[in-house]
């Protein structure tokens, strides 16, 4: 069935002034406005008045809400008043003006950013660099050869001041600050030494992009820089790859050359200091004989002025003692004999005896 509303109104004011009767006779107390009385306070308020009261407690609610902020824990919130930079805020929950007073702008200096260069990892990274996908990682080296170098660069936000003022891409800033500092480290080395010194390379790399992003006031540290494999372009790496035959083998003939050329050479060398100490030796020998004999010669010839006949004599002792026990035959002549005939007689017999024997 239905319901009468002004009845059941009319029913319900009836029992709300019985049952005031009945306090006041009762003495209990007064009783709280029921629903239907609110409902009859509303409906006497006008309907826009009611739509401009719905309104400004939501634009009040509104308000409120930009006035309260969070901050993660990698985070530091900047706050501009009216654009101009005036505190920043830790993290955690926070008050500031409404909004178009105070706006905050939540910097993330904890977290580690990472930008690929010839490296496709990142879906949105292909897509906003599809047209330097490779062209970045081709770099002409210092001996006008070319080489395919990827590496990725890690960086933080160590001052956020600079890093939301002073920067206006960050990601455009950082990507051509490392290409350029990268082909200027790979410009000064060989393609051999690219592809075989990607740490020296990558160290140098790093060093020089954080002195750029310092001079420049961004406010990024840079954490690491890391090369991938360095290569050269696939149309080139056979014949970069018999080239580098070639040069090993030369090398390791090289090589062998040196190792004949290190065992022949000190092995003569030796040989000719030998021969040369052996002269010297040599040299020093007869010099100290003939010294010796020199000085003999001298001593004699002194003895001999000093005594002529007794040096004479026993000169010729000397020589004799020498000279005799060689002879097998002795003919001792005296100072009577002047002819030599007997001598030649005594010489014919003696050969006719030893050719009868």
């Amino acid at each position: 069935m239905n319901w009468d509303w002004e009845k059941l109104q009319q029913k319900q004011k009836e029992r709300n002034r019985s049952s005031g009767t009945g306090s006041n006779n009762g003495g209990s107390g007064p009783q709280p406005p029921g629903i239907d009385d609110i409902i009859d306070k509303f409906k006497k308020f006008n309907p826009g008045r009611i739509w401009i009261l719905i309104i400004l407690i939501g634009v009040a609610a509104v308000i409120g809400s930009t006035m309260v902020y969070t901050v993660q824990t990698n985070e530091v919130g900047m706050i501009q008043r009216f654009g101009k930079f005036v505190r920043k805020t830790p993290p955690g929950l926070h008050v500031k003006l409404p909004t178009g007073i105070e706006s905050v702008t939540n910097v993330k200096t904890g977290r580690i950013f990472t930008e690929d260069f010839g490296i496709e990892t990142d879906a949105d990274a292909r897509k906003t660099f599809a047209h330097e996908s490779m062209d970045v990682a081709l770099m002409l080296t210092g001996d006008l050869n070319v080489g395919v170098v990827p590496w990725i660069v890690q960086y933080r936000i160590n001052d956020p001041y600079k890093y939301l003022f002073n920067v206006a891409d960050v990601q455009r800033l950082i990507r051509d600050m490392a290409e350029a500092s990268m082909r200027l480290v790979v410009g000064d080395r060989s393609i051999n030494e690219v592809i075989s010194k990607r740490h020296e390379i990558a160290a140098d790399s790093r060093e020089r992009l954080q002195k750029d992003l310092n001079e420049a006031e961004t406010g990024i540290y840079i954490v690491t820089v890391e090369l991938g494999n360095t290569n050269v372009p696939q149309p080139v790496q056979d014949s970069f790859n018999e080239v580098n035959r070639a040069v090993q083998e030369k090398e390791e003939v090289i090589y062998r050359a040196r190792q004949e050329y290190n065992r022949v050479i000190p092995q003569a060398r030796g040989e000719a200091q030998k021969t040369i100490e052996a002269a010297r030796g040599y040299a020093s020998k007869r010099i100290n004989r003939s010294t010796g004999d020199a000085s003999r010669f001298r001593a004699q010839y002194e003895a001999y002025t000093l005594s002529k006949d007794v040096t004479r004599s026993r000169l010729y002792l000397e020589m004799m003692e020498t000279v005799l026990p060689g002879l097998e035959e002795k003919y001792i002549i005296g100072g009577q004999q002047h002819s030599l005939l007997p001598l030649l007689q005594m010489g014919i017999n003696k050969g006719k005896t030893n050719a009868g024997q």
